[in-house]
């Protein structure tokens, strides 16, 4: 799911796109771009999409993912499947750009799930054991009928469209409730906002700050919250009464986070990663962290 990594870029005074754009193509020692971030179902893999690929961290060692070497853009997990969108890697004779994607075995293939040729959702987020899926859909397509927030419950077969009433600004990031999917966090400029009823009307959590990152934990109590106001916070937050509490961050020069991932096997590890492709691990909820990529170079 991509973020405000131009706005971000632009108030922190990076520029990390043009050399990510420039580079021929993903090793597995590093990160030219990261897409998203997510665990595997088992907990034993991390996954990061990025510009050339799925880069994977996995008994403390990086590879890469099998399967085509695809942008993808937006990216999210569920305890089935892999859903993805973005652009084709040369050579795979692919309509650009790919539509919804689902991947039923790790990214080793991809099934299309509709829209190829019409939408590239940079923005994507799922309900981890429901399927649900949220996209922020800029233009007009065959089943969207203009820009906003979609979800779709059976596989991409029909898209219902949120009213966002109460949002302000345009969604940088969005997150679903793992096991109830009316239940969507959204992202944007000015703050952090919550809805129970699809994406109808929301309620703000977070007033006043930049949002760039929002996810739930498995559990579904908690929502953990990235904001940047001169400096890097990422907080842990009972969405339904909003009582938050600050998580340590490692130190972040210039930077912030991006996305945040729990392990579905283990709830106290939590992996993170920033603007500046940097990407930690955490084995106890926050408190430290271990950090397996600087800047796009593997650890």
């Amino acid at each position: 799911m991509i973020r405000f990594s131009k706005t971000l870029s632009a108030t922190l005074g990076v520029a990390f796109l043009g050399a990510a754009l420039a580079a021929p193509a993903m090793a597995a020692e590093s990160l030219h771009h990261v897409h998203g971030l997510a665990y595997s179902a088992d907990g034993k893999q991390l996954f990061v999409p990025a510009h050339y690929g799925i880069a994977v961290y996995s008994n403390g060692r990086w590879s890469k993912a099998p399967g085509a070497d695809h942008d993808y853009m937006g990216f999210s997990v569920t305890r089935d499947n892999l859903y993805s969108s973005g652009h084709p890697a040369q050579g795979t004779n692919l309509v650009n750009p790919l539509g919804l994607m689902r991947s039923r075995d790790a990214g080793r293939s991809w099934d299309k799930l509709g829209l190829e040729g019409e939408a590239d959702f940079h923005l994507l987020a799922t309900s981890y054991g429901t399927n649900a899926v949220y996209v922020f859909n800029y233009h007009p397509n065959s089943r969207m009928k203009g820009s906003g927030i979609y979800a779709t419950v059976n596989q991409g077969f029909s898209w219902r469209r949120a009213e966002a009433k109460g949002l302000d600004g345009d969604p940088g990031a969005l997150a679903v409730h793992p096991t109830d999917n009316q239940v969507v966090a959204a992202a944007t400029q000015t703050g952090g906002f919550v809805s129970s009823d699809g994406g109808n009307t929301f309620r703000p959590l977070v007033k006043g700050q930049q949002t760039l990152a929002v996810f739930f934990d498995h559990d579904g109590t908690d929502l953990w919250v990235s904001t940047y106001a001169g400096t890097p916070i990422l907080s842990r937050m009972e969405w339904k009464t909003g009582k938050s509490t600050n998580v340590a961050l490692p130190p972040l020069e210039r930077d912030a986070v991006a996305y945040v991932a729990q392990n579905p096997a283990d709830k106290r590890e939590y992996a993170i990663a920033t603007f500046e492709r940097s990407v930690f691990i955490s084995k106890d909820q926050g408190k430290s962290w271990k950090q397996i990529a600087d800047r796009g170079q593997t650890r």
